[in-house]
């Protein structure tokens, strides 16, 4: 797929941080992707602001083979704790009768859209949740979210750089 905003370099893995900005640690996605935008992108990966609109997540995976969601989970577990899960443990949701779009989250978007696009649907997603500490309404990153982004970043843009540097190799 061609990125529409460069229009050059086929996008390869797209980052879509889901989360509020409003609401503390819930605003670990949204603050991943412009941690990536400040670092600077390698070729073929492109982010993307999920924010709260889960169902324009569906639609910005057409045709990209790779996806990385990014949010902030509430599961007890130490705050800033990262856990990665395959897409494929959440797409296939049961059936969203009954969902509107104030309660349309991240997974709901990975089931629509492998219902929506069909052959287009990415072939590898990967999501990352990260523990919270505090999701109340004008607070800021907890130090532990904060930390956590940051190595989830220096794990990720390596990688990517490795795959873009193979690629132009070839």
């Amino acid at each position: 797929m061609t990125d529409p905003l460069s229009n050059t370099a086929p996008v390869e893995t797209l980052v879509i941080g889901c989360g509020n900005l409003l609401r503390g640690d819930d605003a670990a996605g949204p603050v991943f992707v412009r941690r990536l935008w400040d670092r600077g992108l390698p070729p073929g990966v492109r982010c993307a602001d999920g924010g709260t609109g889960g169902m324009d997540v569906a639609f910005q995976m057409r045709g990209v083979p790779e996806v990385i969601l990014v949010d902030a989970c509430s599961s007890n577990s130490e705050p800033g704790s990262i856990f990665r899960l395959p897409g494929s443990e959440v797409e296939h949701l049961p059936p969203l009768t009954g969902i509107n779009l104030h309660a349309f989250r991240w997974d709901h978007a990975l089931a629509f859209a492998r219902w929506l696009l069909k052959e287009e649907y990415p072939k590898n997603i990967t999501v990352y949740l990260i523990e919270a500490e505090q999701l109340e309404f004008g607070t800021s990153l907890s130090p532990a979210v904060d930390r956590a982004l940051d190595r989830l970043a220096e794990l990720l843009l390596p990688q990517w750089s490795c795959l873009n540097a193979a690629a132009t190799s070839n």
